[in-house]
């Protein structure tokens, strides 16, 4: 048995509590992981509070992403006592996940961590770090350098957003850090912002093509703000769109793309491949600092504290990372 967080759904709907579960044995080619620290997302809060369809089948375990110690392994790679990171793959969506003492998957899910990197400091990193690096190489890869101009991040404050501006930032960009809360600009500057825009700003109707600001972006919330990034990116530049915080619409005309040459990235850090996930984090390792890495931090709870604090992400009041303590003790 090991305690986690269940979601269960009848004809009263549906319901989230602390719970014993019972988890299947091994089967072949999957592992065991004692968790030490699981993280609170979006798509955490999105599932635990049941205001969008995250969870595909029920009963259900969530928690996006996890890190912690291999305990048992049926997979030829991994021994007991490997410390291994989990993100993506519908772990808390279709395969019970993170928010657990305990978590059986497939061994070709798990990564490594790499360099220095603890337990603590991956779930700090987690789902929203790896995002975050997907979607930086994905605009160096659109030829996005510093010397095209600057960058803008949106949800800057965020778990994704906060570490896409440190990111950009630590390589030579000027990153527009684009808030809906202005109180949070010292905390931006703290991770390398250069400027702070409101969103209030890109709140507006989308212009075909708006004045070029920006050489490329980070998207983390839809709908009219990455249409107006669209509009003011400049010729040849890149956006790399990753979330949906405000919409999954895209009011956007075909302007940018046939007249500006602009690429709109798409990030989807669920099904990354093994090869290019396994770079991605060896890139995080190397380019975040453990003090910065920490900066993010907001908020750190334990297991059973985790229900009520998943609203707040849905009210805009979270800031970088929350982390849930499960078994902080292991190495």
């Amino acid at each position: 048995m090991a305690r986690a967080i269940l979601i269960t759904k009848d004809g009263n709907g549906q319901r989230a509590a602390l719970a014993d579960v019972a988890l299947p044995p091994l089967g072949a080619g999957e592992v065991a992981v004692q968790i030490a620290w699981s993280t609170l997302n979006y798509k955490d809060a999105l599932a635990l509070t049941g205001a969008a369809p995250v969870v595909r089948r029920h009963p259900m375990v969530p928690g996006i992403d996890f890190a912690g110690v291999v305990a048992d392994s049926n997979h030829p790679d991994w021994r007991p006592g490997d410390r291994v990171v989990v993100t993506g793959w519908g772990v808390g969506e279709l395969h019970w996940g993170g928010l657990a003492e305990r978590a059986h998957c497939p061994g070709e899910w798990l990564v490594p961590l790499p360099g220095d990197l603890g337990l603590r400091q991956a779930m700090a990193i987690g789902t929203a770090g790896f995002t975050a690096m997907l979607a930086v190489e994905a605009l160096a890869r659109a030829g996005v350098i510093p010397d095209k101009g600057p960058v803008a991040v949106t949800g800057a404050a965020g778990g994704v957003g906060s570490i896409a501006l440190a990111l950009l930032a630590g390589r030579g960009h000027a990153v527009t850090a684009v808030t809906g809360r202005r109180e949070e600009a010292d905390y931006l500057r703290s991770l390398g912002a250069a400027a702070i825009l409101g969103r209030a700003e890109l709140e507006g109707k989308p212009r075909p093509l708006a004045r070029e600001r920006w050489a490329g972006a980070v998207d983390t919330v839809g709908g009219t703000i990455l249409a107006n990034l669209l509009s003011a990116t400049q010729y040849g530049g890149a956006v790399a769109a990753c979330g949906l915080a405000a919409s999954m619409d895209l009011p956007a005309s075909v302007a940018p793309f046939i007249l500006r040459g602009v690429t709109l990235c798409g990030i989807n850090s669920v099904e990354t491949p093994a090869a290019p996930r396994l770079a991605a984090w060896a890139k995080l390792a190397a380019e975040l600092s453990p003090a910065l890495i920490e900066s993010t931090v907001s908020g750190e709870l334990p297991l059973e504290s985790a229900i009520a604090a998943a609203p707040r992400f849905l009210e805009g009041r979270v800031r970088g990372r929350i982390l849930v303590a499960v078994a902080p003790e292991l190495a």
